[in-house]
């Protein structure tokens, strides 16, 4: 019998800067879900939060996660991530925050998916969205 090869996607994770609880619970998650292999692309230096180093993490992805429940307090640095993802034309899948169901509506209208934190979802979501 054949076995199945399988795909690693390229994904890029909202991020502050630093690692925050958040981040480190969705990649968690991430690790988690069964048969599934990433690449993060997230650059979590500081330093690495330019229009310039986003954009050339962004860019080599096939979908750009957003944890929604960062973006009310780091709204500056993740709506750059946002619109440089916009701007390349990568489908954004937004997280809700953590025993929420709400999210700001501004993250709805660009999202193509908005999930939970439920890992076979946001595997799947992933794979439906993801664009090579």
């Amino acid at each position: 019998m054949f076995e199945l090869e399988s795909k690693e996607y390229d994904i890029f994770i909202s991020h502050t800067g630093g690692k925050e609880e958040e981040y480190s619970t969705f990649e968690d998650k991430l690790q988690s879900a069964h048969d599934f292999e990433y690449k993060n692309y997230s650059q979590l230096e500081e330093d690495k939060i330019t229009e310039e180093s986003i954009e050339s993490q962004i860019n080599p992805v096939g979908a750009v996660i957003i944890l929604s429940g960062l973006y009310n307090k780091y709204k500056n640095i993740i709506q750059k991530q946002i619109d440089i993802a916009v701007k390349l034309d990568k489908p954004i899948i937004v997280i809700r925050p953590f025993g929420m169901e709400d999210i700001p509506p501004e993250l709805e209208k660009i999202s193509v998916d908005v999930i939970g934190w439920n890992a076979p979802c946001i595997v799947d979501a992933i794979e439906e969205n993801y664009q090579n």
